[in-house]
């Protein structure tokens, strides 16, 4: 049996500060324009996201794939490429990216739908694939 005290958790080194990290951080602008049609979807694939472990501060690899069906506004893809580029040096969980990434694309295009898939490269021996949808359903409290 373990000794280990059951109240206080066993975090790793962990620091919820840490959480935080890329919350708030400057990121380029997402620009959009006027969708001429309805019913249909747009799928853009991002094969060389990267950002940076805000505790290991080493590169984290991965793609992105974001779908969505198109209300009044589409990506305006060169600005889409230069907000993902913004990834790059920023100090960011994966899991927090990805949620990012779906509700500023969210904010600027107001889909009817949207999913933001993120599939990260192997690290420490585990792959993670995060799912991140618009409208954001609430499953409890926070």
């Amino acid at each position: 049996m373990s000794k280990r005290n059951k109240s206080k958790p066993l975090i790793y080194g962990y620091n919820p500060d840490l959480s935080l990290s890329g919350a708030d951080a400057p990121l380029p602008p997402i620009e959009t324009w006027p969708n001429q049609y309805r019913g249909y979807e747009i799928k853009i694939e991002v094969p060389e996201f990267t950002s940076v472990c805000p505790k290991t501060k080493l590169p984290d690899f991965g793609s992105i794939t974001v779908r969505y069906l198109p209300n009044k506004e589409c990506l305006e893809l060169k600005s889409f490429k230069y907000y993902m580029l913004g990834y790059r040096s920023m100090g960011i969980f994966y899991e927090n990216a990805v949620n990012r990434i779906c509700d500023d694309v969210a904010k600027a295009t107001k889909p009817v739908w949207l999913e933001v898939v993120g599939k990260f490269t192997p690290r420490g021996g585990m792959q993670s694939t995060i799912t991140a949808r618009w409208p954001r359903k609430a499953f409890g409290p926070r």
